[in-house]
């Protein structure tokens, strides 16, 4: 291996990890500012929220067609220009002389931002296997994670740098940055013998395709619903920190730390274990782990109606562990299910995923943050969710039948599940 190569190859957990920033901090770093935009163009708390609305319904949508293209023109092409057009986009909102303009550059950063997640994920299963994956994917999905929940607090310090436009100039700033790097670091992953055509009819038949794949299903809700028991926590903060907790702005720490702790922990020990143990054995230790966290929620709502620091949060942190020891192995399985098409693949994910969370914080968190007993049986339904989804593909991937009807993909599970250490 040159000297080069290996550059490259240190640098893209680097380039994975900023790329997979760009969703969660467009979203969450603007919460802070909402006071002085609304002041700015004369708009009421209903119309702000329509910079978030507008901001996912464009990431949703486009995310199901960034996987797509890359899959037809190539990895890196698309990144590059999702960046490109995310800073110009950036640029505009920070320079809106209406709320309409701004608005509008908010749609366009959607369309843009979730290419590096969404590319990112199929470029890490394009270029390694096994457990090399496993143990980027953790790296990448613990900066995915913490992202959300440190970014409001950055968003606020931004502040001072020049209003509300200064978040903006900062993620054009960054965007731009990373723009340059990808082009001189990232190497194309996906060649043009695997390439597949982009055609509207494509793509339907595509994504028909995997919903005809009885595994696909079974870990795409557990993948969509892994994050979402922790979010639920996450976006109820305000009304846990103020209401619940009776604490000021500055006690928002009682709650991300601990999640930031678990998350952090959770991803060093998967990539720990991934040379050491199976796939069963992570992702069962991940839910048993996030289970347990939900049961002490729960015990602890129950004893304490009224919260009590720091023990009514410390379960965060379990729970954090358990997301990040199951969600890297379980997406990689779920990419594994269609090789040629792991752009699609990624992408439907990513949809799905999107939808789940902006269901949880647009209307079970408003329905649930009134008390800490009702948020602990709302993520303890979501966990029981994606923890039933995963044993059923479990106990399909042990039938002899679908190894005969789906072919080399599940035989190479199955494998891994026979001859690995447990």
């Amino acid at each position: 291996m040159t000297s080069a190569q290996r550059n490259v190859q240190r640098s893209l957990p680097l380039l994975l990890a900023g790329l997979s920033m760009i969703g969660p901090f467009s979203m969450d770093a603007v919460f802070p500012a909402f006071p002085l935009i609304g002041a700015r163009f004369g708009v009421d708390s209903a119309q702000l929220q329509q910079l978030v609305s507008m901001y996912l319904i464009t990431y949703a949508v486009m995310s199901l067609f960034h996987g797509a293209i890359s899959d037809a023109i190539g990895r890196k092409p698309v990144i590059i220009t999702g960046m490109v057009v995310y800073a110009i986009a950036s640029a505009g909102a920070a320079l809106s002389t209406s709320y309409g303009m701004l608005l509008a550059c908010r749609a366009l950063q959607g369309v843009c931002a979730g290419a590096g997640l969404v590319v990112g994920r199929a470029i890490v299963r394009d270029c390694y296997a096994g457990a090399e994956a496993q143990q980027l994917m953790s790296r990448v999905m613990m900066i995915f994670s913490i992202a959300p929940v440190v970014a409001p607090i950055v968003g606020a310090q931004l502040l001072f740098l020049d209003g509300w436009h200064g978040i903006f100039w900062v993620l054009m700033g960054f965007t731009l940055i990373l723009a340059v790097a990808l082009t001189l670091y990232l190497e194309e992953s996906h060649p043009p013998a695997a390439r597949v055509r982009f055609h509207p009819a494509t793509l339907v038949r595509g994504y028909l395709q995997f919903g005809h794949d009885r595994l696909f299903w079974p870990l795409l809700i557990s993948c969509s619903v892994n994050f979402a028991g922790l979010f639920l926590y996450i976006a109820s903060a305000p009304r846990i920190i103020r209401d619940l907790l009776h604490l000021s702005a500055q006690g928002f720490p009682w709650l991300f730390l601990p999640v930031v702790a678990g998350l952090m922990g959770g991803a060093w020990l998967s990539g720990r274990m991934a040379n050491r143990r199976s796939v069963s054995y992570t992702v069962n230790l991940g839910y048993g782990a996030m289970l347990l966290a939900c049961a002490l929620h729960l015990l602890m709502a129950v004893v304490m109606p009224e919260p009590v620091l720091p023990w009514s949060m410390l379960p965060l942190v379990l729970h954090g562990v358990g997301v990040q020891l199951a969600f890297p192995t379980l997406t990689l399985l779920l990419l594994d299910r269609f090789p040629h098409r792991r752009g699609g693949a990624s992408a439907v994910q990513a949809f799905s995923s999107l939808l789940t969370c902006a269901f949880v914080a647009g209307v079970m968190s408003p329905l649930l943050s009134g008390r800490m007993l009702y948020l602990a049986l709302g993520a303890s339904l979501l966990t029981m969710v994606g923890w039933i989804a995963w044993r059923k593909y479990h106990r399909m991937t042990r039938r002899p039948v679908d190894v005969q009807k789906l072919g080399p993909t599940v035989e190479t599970e199955l494998q891994t599940e026979i001859t690995e250490p447990r």
